[in-house]
C-alpha cells in the first residue's frame, strides 16, 4: 500500500509538469489542375502540386517563461505522392528552439527569414508555390541548412532574425538578417543574404486600405559572377501586387520585372516579366477554391523560359 500511494504521489506531482507538452500533427494540401505551356512546346493538361506539406510541431513549457519547441516539415508532391527532395525527408524545416523574454534561439535547418520578410509577404494570392510562384525573386546568399539563429522578442510591431550558416568545411559560411514592422494597416520588411561573393537584399512595403491590399518589394541581386572582364553581375527586381476582397471572394492582380542578370531566373543570363491576375473562394479559414492565369515573359531567344498556365486548384490546411 505504501509503495502504490508512493507511486500515485509521484505521478500527482508530474502531471502537471507533463501537461505542459504539447505535439502538433500539421500540414498543408495545395493542388491544382493546369493548363500550361512551357517555352516553344505545345500546351500540356497536368495535376500540379502547389507546395505541399506535412509537419509535426512541439512546445514544452519549462516555466519562468521559458519554452523549448522543435518543429519538423517534410515537403511531398500532392499530385504523386513522392517526397519533393528525395535526398532530405525533413526538406522545409528540421530545427529545435529554446524561446523566452530574451527572444529565441534557433539550431537546425529552416527558409531564410529574409524571403519571408519581402518576397513570401508579397505573394498573397497563391502564397508564392506552384507555377504562379515568384519566378523572378532571386535567391543569392541563400542558405537553408546547418543554421544557428536569434530571433528577437516582438516590441512594438518590430522583430528580427538574424541567422549564420556553418559551411563545415563543405561550402563557404553563409549570413541572413530580416527585419519586421508589423502595426495596424502597415506591414514593412526587409532582408539580406550573403555567402560568399553571392548576396542580395530587398525591402517591402504593405498596407490595407479597407478592402484593398497593396503591396510590392523591390530587390538587389549580386551573384559575384562576372559577365564581363572586371565586373560582377547584378541587377534590380520588383513586384507589385493588389488584393481586393469581397465577403468570401478575393481578387489578385501581380506583376514582376528584372533586367538580364546570371543568378536567379532560371539560372540563366535572361530578365523577363511576369503577370498573374487570380481569384480565391475561401470555404473556411482552413480551406478555398482558387483559379489563376500566370505568364512569364523572358528574354532569352526563342522564348525557351516563356511559360503560361491557366490554373483550377484546392487548397486545405489541417
Amino acid at each position: 500500500m505504501k509503495k502504490i500511494a508512493f507511486a500515485a504521489a509521484i505521478a500527482a506531482l508530474s502531471a502537471p509538469v507533463f501537461a505542459q507538452s504539447s505535439v502538433t500533427l500539421w500540414g498543408r494540401i495545395n493542388t491544382s489542375v493546369e493548363s500550361i505551356k512551357t517555352g516553344n512546346a505545345d500546351r500540356v493538361a497536368s495535376v500540379i502540386n502547389n507546395n505541399s506539406r506535412l509537419g509535426f510541431k512541439g512546445t514544452e513549457d519549462l516555466g519562468s517563461g521559458l519554452k523549448a519547441s522543435f518543429a519538423l516539415e517534410h515537403g511531398l508532391n500532392s499530385d504523386d505522392g513522392r517526397a519533393t527532395n528525395p535526398t532530405a525527408f525533413w526538406n522545409r524545416e528540421a530545427s529545435v528552439q529554446l524561446a523566452g523574454d530574451f527572444g529565441a534561439i534557433r539550431l537546425g535547418r529552416w527558409t531564410p527569414g529574409s524571403y519571408y520578410a519581402t518576397a513570401d509577404y508579397v505573394s498573397m494570392h497563391n502564397h508564392d508555390t506552384g507555377t504562379s510562384e515568384d519566378k523572378l525573386y532571386s535567391g543569392a546568399g541563400f542558405t537553408q541548412t546547418n543554421k544557428v539563429g536569434y530571433f528577437t522578442p516582438n516590441i512594438s510591431g518590430f522583430n528580427a532574425e538574424l541567422a549564420l550558416h556553418a559551411g563545415e568545411g563543405v561550402d563557404e559560411r553563409g549570413y541572413d538578417l530580416a527585419l519586421n514592422y508589423d502595426q495596424g494597416p502597415l506591414h514593412l520588411g526587409a532582408g539580406y543574404s550573403k555567402q560568399g561573393s553571392a548576396k542580395q537584399y530587398a525591402f517591402r512595403g504593405l498596407y490595407e486600405l479597407g478592402a484593398f491590399t497593396f503591396g510590392g518589394y523591390v530587390q538587389r541581386e549580386e551573384s559575384g559572377s562576372p559577365l564581363t572582364a572586371g565586373g560582377k553581375d547584378s541587377r534590380w527586381i520588383g513586384r507589385a501586387a493588389v488584393m481586393y476582397t469581397l465577403g468570401q471572394s478575393e481578387f489578385h492582380l501581380n506583376v514582376g520585372g528584372t533586367k538580364a542578370g546570371a543568378y536567379s531566373f532560371n539560372n540563366g543570363q535572361n530578365g523577363g516579366k511576369q503577370y498573374t491576375i487570380a481569384y480565391n473562394y475561401n470555404l473556411s479559414k482552413r480551406t478555398k477554391v482558387y483559379a489563376f492565369y500566370t505568364a512569364v515573359d523572358a528574354t532569352t531567344a526563342n522564348k525557351v523560359n516563356d511559360l503560361n498556365s491557366f490554373a483550377l486548384g484546392i487548397r486545405h490546411n489541417f
